[in-house]
């Protein structure tokens, strides 16, 4: 199977160039468990990166480690510029990080909740209660802001943790599962926020088990098993690694479908639905050549649909397990 991954172009200093999140070699154990076995990753700025992998993958610790809340035990790391080891301090002043459970105190109010980051990234009370009554009208928060937060919403939640994210006017912010356990409304919600937030000019780096999320969302994925990356691209790069595809043509006239089933090769007849089925990676090349074929053949089809695999498809072929249910939580949180 020929590998997605993409070549990586580099300054010459040796470091990707125009990256928000670079790693090189980055790896990470506990006692004999190795979790992350030399990964490279490269997340243009402006871009949405997501990191998949089955449960218990090591996507968490990635986040972690380029986030600076746990040190790696090799690897080349710099996020929004700064090198991870040498400036820590400089990388959390360039990032903003929402983690899998909600990071807001419950006993006290949505607005107390922003304030109080205000007071951490050394805001003036008139700039502090100025970002938050912003921040807290932009994602739909004023009405619920003087109530405890402990009584929102789990969508409300998670817009609460990514609006107290924002308080520092991150450039770089790490999603790590930002919609789990949320229900399909909510999540889309949170979609349109992510969308929203990369067309302002933030990196968001992504970490979900749900894999319509990755698709939807990210311009570049990568698929972490085993400690190590196996495949990196475009949900379309990935798609088009795995074998299945096709293009279904679909006849109403017998006649007609005989004469084709006679003249075509490599197909899958269904005589009863009167339709062929002839393996395709879906591009746009190939598609022209099949329906140059039935021009000129003089034959006329009723349905043409083309088939490609899904990252479902993707995801299972490349880790060899199940797709994450969407019901289960992801066991990162330990790894």
């Amino acid at each position: 199977m020929a590998s997605s991954v993409m070549p990586i172009s580099r300054q010459a200093d040796g470091h990707p160039s125009s990256a928000a999140v670079s790693a090189v070699g980055l790896r990470k154990s506990y006692g004999d468990e190795t979790v992350l076995d030399g990964i490279d990753l490269h997340v243009p700025a402006g871009s949405v990166f997501a990191l998949l992998g089955p449960n218990g993958a090591g996507k968490t610790t990635a986040v972690k480690i380029l986030s600076t809340l746990i040190t790696a035990d090799a690897g080349d790391l710099h996020v929004g510029g700064h090198d991870l080891a040498a400036d820590p301090q400089a990388v959390r002043a360039a990032i903003g990080v929402t983690g899998q459970f909600s990071a807001a105190d419950g006993l006290i109010t949505g607005e107390e909740n922003m304030l109080l980051m205000a007071d951490l990234h050394h805001l003036s009370k008139r700039e502090g209660r100025r970002v938050a009554a912003e921040l807290l009208e932009r994602f739909d928060l004023t009405e619920a802001a003087s109530r405890p937060a402990s009584t929102y919403s789990g969508g409300m939640k998670r817009r609460l943790d990514i609006a107290m994210t924002l308080v520092g006017s991150p450039r770089i912010i790490f999603l790590d599962e930002p919609t789990t356990g949320l229900d399909p409304r909510a999540r889309h919600n949170m979609w349109q926020i992510i969308r929203e937030l990369v067309s302002g000019g933030v990196t968001v780096f992504l970490t979900t088990q749900y894999l319509e999320e990755a698709d939807e969302l990210a311009d570049r994925i990568a698929l972490l098993n085993g400690g190590k990356i196996v495949a990196e691209g475009s949900a379309d790069e990935l798609k088009r690694l795995i074998p299945g595809g096709h293009v279904r043509i679909r006849f109403s006239d017998p006649t007609v479908y005989q004469a084709a089933a006679s003249a075509l090769r490599e197909v899958t007849r269904d005589d009863e639905a009167l339709s062929l089925q002839i393996p395709s990676d879906g591009s746009q090349r190939e598609l022209r050549s099949i329906l140059d074929w039935l021009d000129s053949a003089g034959i006329e089809a009723d349905e043409l649909t083309v088939h490609t695999p899904d990252l479902d498809d993707v995801f299972f072929a490349l880790t060899g397990s199940s797709v994450p249910s969407q019901n289960n939580q992801s066991k990162d949180d330990v790894r």
